[in-house]
C-alpha cells in the first residue's frame, strides 16, 4: 500500500509539471541575459551624450528622430514585459515545441533589412524629450533583466497567446526583444550618418 502511495505521488509530480525537466537551460538564460544587457549598453553608449538638436534631428519630416526611436524601444519594453509576464504564468506546453520555428528564424526576421511597419500602439508620441527617452528605456529594460534573472518559468515550454500554427515560445520572444534594439541601433546610426545631422558636442 505504501509503495502504491509513493507511485501516485511521483505520478502527480510528473503530471503537474507536464514533463520531466525544464527545456530552458542555464545556457539559454545566460544567452538571454547577455544579449539584453549588451543591447541596453550599446544603446546607452550610442545616445547618452547627444545634444538636444541631435536627439530631435529628422532626416525628413516622415522619419523618426533618435528620441522617437528610443521612445519606440521603451514602449516595446512594456509590451514585451506584458507578453512574457502573461505567458510565463500560463501552464507550460512542451508539446508545442515541435510546431515552433527554430530560433534562427525569429532572429533573421527581426534583423532583416526589409522595413517593418510599427503598429499604432508602439508608435512614438514625440512628447518625451531628449535623454528622458533613454531614462524611460533603461528603467524598463532593467526591470525586464531582473525578471529574466529570477524567473523559474520554463521559457521554452511557455508560449505566447496566439492563434498561429507555430507560436513563439518565450525564449524566442526574448530574441525579438533584444534583436529589436539591434535593429533600431542600425536606424540610429543611419540617422547619425546623415549629412545634415548636427555636428556638435554635448556640454557635460
Amino acid at each position: 500500500m505504501r509503495f502504491l502511495f509513493y507511485i501516485l505521488i511521483a505520478f502527480s509530480l510528473t503530471t503537474s509539471a507536464g514533463y520531466a525537466q525544464k527545456l530552458w537551460t542555464d545556457a539559454d538564460r545566460t544567452y538571454t541575459l547577455d544579449n539584453l544587457k549588451r543591447t541596453r549598453d550599446e544603446l546607452i553608449r550610442e545616445t547618452e551624450n547627444l545634444t538636444d538638436a541631435q536627439w530631435h534631428f529628422h532626416e525628413s519630416p516622415d522619419r523618426w528622430s533618435i528620441a522617437e526611436v528610443v521612445e519606440h524601444l521603451a514602449l516595446w519594453e512594456i509590451i514585451w514585459a506584458r507578453e512574457i509576464g502573461i505567458g510565463s504564468r500560463n501552464k507550460p506546453q512542451p508539446e508545442l515545441v515541435k510546431t515552433s520555428q527554430p530560433d534562427s528564424y525569429y532572429q533573421a526576421f527581426i534583423m532583416e533589412e526589409k522595413p517593418h511597419i510599427s503598429p499604432d500602439f508602439s508608435r512614438p508620441t514625440g512628447f518625451i524629450k531628449g535623454k528622458d527617452n533613454l531614462t524611460f528605456f533603461k528603467r524598463l529594460r532593467d526591470q525586464n533583466i531582473a525578471f529574466a534573472e529570477k524567473t523559474e518559468a520554463d521559457m521554452r515550454a511557455c508560449f505566447e497567446l496566439t492563434a498561429t500554427n507555430s507560436p513563439r515560445n518565450l525564449h524566442q520572444v526574448y530574441i525579438y526583444q533584444w534583436g529589436h534594439v539591434d535593429r533600431h541601433m542600425r536606424q540610429i546610426r543611419k540617422i547619425k550618418s546623415h549629412p545634415n545631422y548636427p555636428n556638435e558636442t554635448a556640454q557635460k
